[in-house]
């Protein structure tokens, strides 16, 4: 049976200040770049659920989820109208009930 030991340091080649200075960029960078759409949306149209009317604490917070009204998840204007804040019990119904108009429509897709 063998016995833990810790291992020693490896042999890494020490980065470049050209890297250095690199890493330093992107990790600023990552820091300064706009917020995320879910959050606009969230200072926008608050923490409720547009369909439910749910209010939503810090604590489920993970529980809203941001709707893209027209099905684009890259069109997000600044003004947020193509989004509304949904519980994921009504975010899934709303998905739900375009899967069956489809096949009711018979845009059955396979």
């Amino acid at each position: 049976m063998s016995a833990f030991r810790p291992r020693g340091p490896r042999n890494v080649t020490p980065k470049s200040a050209e890297e250095i200075d690199e890493l330093v960029r992107k990790m600023r960078g990552e820091q300064q770049r706009p917020e995320n759409y879910r959050e606009k949306s969230l200072k926008l149209h608050g923490w409720i659920c547009a369909k439910c009317g749910r209010e939503f604490e810090l604590a489920n917070l993970h529980l809203l989820t941001v709707h893209h009204k027209d099905g684009n998840h890259n069109y997000n204007p600044p003004d947020g109208s193509n989004w509304e804040n949904l519980c994921v019990y009504c975010h899934d119904d709303e998905h739900s009930r375009t899967i069956l108009a489809d096949y009711l429509e018979g845009k059955d897709k396979k």
